[in-house]
């Protein structure tokens, strides 16, 4: 049996795989009820997680752009890659 890791110790893009795995077995619909009340559960927890990741990105987001009010935005250029 693998063990299933906690959910806040997940990343944002394994939360989201995750829980696209819970949803494509339920919409199969071959589950059974214990089975799927308890993916279920898991699909709530996981969506919760990464939203709350989300957020926090988007806060950082929201600081750097505060910190850097001054400076100004550039478009991006490729040939600075080089």
């Amino acid at each position: 049996m693998t063990k299933t890791k906690k959910v806040e110790d997940l990343s944002f893009e394994d939360s989201m795989q995750e829980l696209e795995n819970i949803v494509s077995a339920m919409e199969k619909g071959d589950m059974p009820l214990e089975d799927a009340l308890t993916n279920f559960e898991r699909g709530v927890q996981l969506a919760n997680n990464s939203q709350q990741k989300l957020k926090q990105a988007e806060q950082k987001v929201e600081i750097l752009l505060k910190q850097n009010e001054q400076e100004e935005l550039s478009p991006f250029d490729e040939s600075d890659l080089n």
